[in-house]
């Protein structure tokens, strides 16, 4: 099976993202790179390492079958000609689920390779709270 040819690192997140949102499991492994080097860090778990290890896990939470609703906010990327390091919010909601979205901040780490740019890292961490603003004081002066 042949896979898809990722020219920009950007068109490799784009996939990921994509294929996170449809909990579909062959579109999530054609963005990873085929090394054993490659690592995923799913929030509040541990480090899985492999191929092998990190199709596991994503198997694992795509077998819910739930519909996944995905927001990405703050985006940061540094890129160099062999390497492109992405930092994102993601805010996910499962439909039906009755629950509040969850928040998690991820760092993906993407390689270029022979075969166009793909990611060898993923790690999401839960997102703190959302610091409530201070409420705006006006101050006057009496002169």
């Amino acid at each position: 099976m042949k896979k898809t040819l990722f020219p920009t690192p950007q068109d490799a997140e784009a996939a990921f993202y994509d294929a996170f949102a449809k909990c579909d499991l062959d579109a999530m492994m054609a963005v990873w790179a085929d090394e054993d080097e490659i690592y995923c860090v799913h929030p509040n778990g541990a480090r899985v390492s492999g191929m092998a290890q990190v199709r596991e896990s994503w198997r694992r939470i795509f077998a819910s079958g739930q519909t996944l609703h995905l927001q990405l906010r703050e985006q940061q990327q540094l890129n160099s000609m062999m390497l492109s390091l992405h930092s994102v919010y993601e805010h996910v909601s499962v439909s039906g689920g009755g629950r509040s979205p969850s928040r998690a901040i991820a760092t993906n780490i993407y390689l270029r390779t022979a075969g166009g740019w793909r990611m060898v890292a993923h790690h999401a961490s839960p997102a703190p709270a959302p610091i409530p603003a201070e409420p705006h004081r006006v101050t006057k002066t009496l002169h």
